[in-house]
């Protein structure tokens, strides 16, 4: 079985398995006294039932092999990771810049003093979905489809799967077997306002495409683990600019529930960083020996 037709069965179980399983999922957490916001269950659920459905799938999806080469040889790739942080900090500190020009107040510092649990969280993210949407998905694409077509449709479904979301935060009491099925409504939805939706889409795409040009060229997850993890920090942090009294522009800030990435400033950004990533990735080979034995 190719990849993408075994690829395209795992979504469909998973978010077919996620609509039927949420609302039970949301009764059995309600009765143990536990009250979580419906939508977070829900992608929860699409996680796990995803999750489950691709280790079902794990021969045909090529799962093993796929992960095992995009964290190949880790304790030399450690220095790729630091320095795909660095450049996305300082990318990060460039838009952070222009934002204070055109108007941010950098004065809500309360913020700042949870960055060390950002930095944690921004590098959990980073390992989960740089192994997902690039060792995996990316991976496995470049099989069917190419390496430059499997860059483009990873960073589409990146920027997709980002995107949709509900747009509601609910809770709910009972069995409603429907819930999970309205969620999914809502979250399509979404993609109805084009006036949010576009830039975001537009924004994550150039995002994905960094990333996977960044695994393409490393050859591993390792590069776009360490500028997800930079890129991740300095949108947690975004809010310390945001203090009452000022409001940067909307290039530099960007519209609906995705700031920063929603703006023309991140994607110049996003363009200028994709344009010198191969030159910035390049790793150095050992040189070759030029001794030459002598005949006697």
């Amino acid at each position: 079985m190719k990849f993408s037709y075994a690829l395209l069965a795992a979504f469909a179980l998973g978010l077919a398995g996620a609509v039927v399983i949420s609302p039970v999922a949301a009764l059995a957490l309600a009765a143990a006294g536990l009250h979580f916001p419906f939508p977070r269950i829900f992608d929860r659920t699409v996680m796990f039932m995803m999750l489950a459905v691709i280790i079902m799938l794990g021969r045909p999806l090529r799962v093993r092999s796929l992960l095992a080469e995009g964290f190949r040889e880790p304790e030399s790739r450690w220095p790729e990771i630091v320095r795909g942080l660095v450049i996305a900090l300082i990318v990060m500190a460039i838009l952070f810049a222009c934002a204070i020009g055109s108007g941010a107040h950098g004065a809500n510092f309360d913020r700042l003093h949870r960055l060390p649990s950002f930095l944690l969280q921004a590098v959990a993210v980073a390992i989960i979905e740089e192994g997902f949407f690039r060792a995996f998905l990316q991976g496995g694409l470049s099989i069917d489809i190419g390496r430059r077509g499997a860059l483009v449709l990873s960073s589409a479904i990146y920027s997709v799967s980002h995107l949709i979301r509900s747009p509601a935060r609910f809770y709910i009491t009972g069995f409603h077997p429907m819930a999970g099925f309205h969620n999914l409504a809502g979250s399509a939805t979404q993609l109805s306002h084009p006036s949010t939706a576009i830039p975001a889409l537009i924004g994550l795409f150039l995002l994905g495409l960094v990333l996977g040009e960044a695994f393409m060229v490393s050859e591993s997850v390792y590069l776009p683990i360490g500028l997800h993890a930079g890129f991740v920090l300095g949108v947690k942090s975004w809010p310390a600019l945001l203090a009452p009294g000022g409001r940067p522009s909307w290039w530099i800030a960007g519209v609906g529930r995705f700031p920063l990435i929603s703006a023309p400033a991140a994607w110049i950004a996003a363009i200028v960083v994709l344009a010198i990533l191969p030159k910035l990735a390049r790793r150095e080979q050992p040189q070759k020996s030029t001794f030459q034995p002598v005949n006697p």
